[in-house]
């Protein structure tokens, strides 16, 4: 008999994400070093579609380590290294199942390249994670999420193969203190997103970088993930390690078949290459030809393919937020016009999720956990009271678009909007854009309380949870 998959499994993880480097603050504090994200300032003026920084030189670097004057909201954020237990208190109340952060880089291996972790920045993780579970919410926990110590950077970020001993330290130190507490982890955060700020976030290269540059430090975050998939599975094999992408699935702008077809190569360069490493375990032919065709050389030794096809991930986790289409004619031509789109300009595609779902599913026949779905907005305090009925609409419309996608027979096992309480925007850097169940009463300049409010969703989100997603 075939049977049709029907709703939500009865253990699946609802909760929501964020990032250490938009939340904790305390950047300065207990022994952590510089990281990636504590040198991006807040200009005083920028657009909402204004992405800030996040390409820089040495000099930038130092320049800014030296500030006494700008504004660097992550260095600040939102004060979650203090403030974490109430947090935590409110996100249990939601009825919280899970809450994927991040650990910072430069927390625990304050330069990156020390030979002993730094206690005190483990200490904190401890505590986190000791009060998560003490509140029922089961950690899923990325290791490197745009926090690299700038100690790193200036060694050229994972440009240099040294890179991949210092991350598989990190993984290893963290792997062997949390082995009895957290299961599911994702090594690198969206690891396909570059073009600029993912090239200086997420691999750590200086300005001067060409596509050389950014596939062979590339290739060596692939081999640090597969050495520590290895060391992770050796001292706790129940351990489930998953690779992550930042989904940006593109649609052809029409049938000629010119778009569909630069289409399908854009969503294999920018997306499957990376996961069909991680998953798969091997360098795709369509790889291989495009560096061929673009005279990329990279240093790929045997040893280092064979790592890579022994040790895949457990899961497929990804971000997903808006879609675009693909002209073949004018590269520029991004905009989908039969999609409503944000005020930052992002479309909102809710069958495009379940479309996502469906490939990669129908690609890889792997579990998936949803690391990042959410609605940037405005939100205005009215008598104490945040009535956010389009972020409601948002994720309504896409949590049934993944009730939809296991009726398909995809297989998600966790579902971490983002962010479960506001935080300092990533490409921005301001506090306006709003993600959050939680607001917090800091505006673009780190000025105001603090105070923590619950926002309509909040009590929205409640109700999904506990009805394990039959209401929403």
């Amino acid at each position: 008999m075939l049977d049709m998959k029907q709703g939500f499994p009865k253990d699946f993880l609802w909760g929501g994400a964020i990032a250490a480097n938009q939340a904790e603050g305390a950047w300065d504090v207990d022994g952590k070093g510089p990281s990636i994200a504590d040198i991006e300032i807040l200009p005083e003026v920028y657009s909402r579609k204004t992405v800030v920084g996040f390409q820089h030189s040495k000099e930038d670097i130092e320049k800014a380590l030296a500030d006494q004057e700008g504004y660097y909201p992550r260095r600040s954020a939102i004060d979650f290294y203090h403030t974490y237990k109430e947090d935590l208190a409110l996100m249990k109340e939601m009825g919280f199942r899970c809450l994927r952060t991040s650990f910072n880089w430069a927390r625990i291996y304050p330069n990156g390249d020390e030979e002993t972790p730094n206690e005190a920045g483990l200490k904190f993780y401890d505590d986190l994670i000791d009060e998560m579970l003490k509140d029922g919410i089961e950690p899923i926990m990325t290791i490197s999420h745009y926090e690299m110590p700038i100690g790193l950077v200036m060694k050229q970020g994972f440009l240099n193969p040294d890179s991949i001993d210092h991350f598989v330290k990190l993984c290893k130190t963290l792997f062997e203190r949390y082995k009895d507490k957290v299961t599911y982890w994702i090594l690198i955060n969206q690891i396909n997103s570059l073009g600029g700020w993912g090239e200086f976030s997420s691999l750590g290269l200086l300005e001067g970088y060409d596509q050389q540059d950014v596939y062979q430090a590339t290739h060596h975050q692939f081999v640090a993930c597969a050495k520590a998939t290895k060391i992770a599975h050796e001292i706790n094999p129940s351990m489930k390690i998953g690779m992550m992408l930042g989904d940006d699935t593109r649609y052809p702008a029409t049938c000629k078949p010119e778009d569909v077809f630069a289409t399908t190569q854009l969503n294999q360069m920018c997306q499957y290459f990376y996961s069909d490493v991680l998953c798969r375990g091997e360098y795709p032919g369509y790889a291989i030809r495009y560096f061929h065709e673009h005279d990329i050389h990279l240093n790929v030794t045997e040893e280092e393919l064979a790592l890579l096809k022994t040790y895949t991930a457990d899961f497929l986790s990804f971000s997903y937020y808006s879609t675009k289409i693909v002209n073949a004619d004018d590269p520029s031509d991004t905009d989908n016009p039969y999609l409503e789109k944000s005020i930052w300009g992002w479309a909102v595609d809710a069958l495009g999720f379940r479309n996502s779902f469906n490939q990669y599913w129908d690609r890889y026949h792997m579990p998936m956990f949803i690391a990042e779905n959410g609605l940037g907005a405005l939100d205005e305090v009215v008598d104490g009271a945040i009535h956010d009925d389009y972020r409601i609409a948002y994720l309504k419309s896409h949590i049934e678009a993944m009730k939809e996608a296991i009726k398909d027979g995809v297989e998600v096992f966790g579902y971490a909007s983002w962010g479960p309480i506001d935080i300092i925007s990533c490409s921005q850097g301001e506090m306006s854009k709003r993600y959050g169940y939680i607001y917090v009463d800091l505006d673009d300049r780190g000025k105001g309380t603090g105070k923590r409010l619950k926002k309509d969703s909040f009590y929205w989100y409640q109700n999904v949870i506990q009805t394990n997603g039959e209401e929403i």
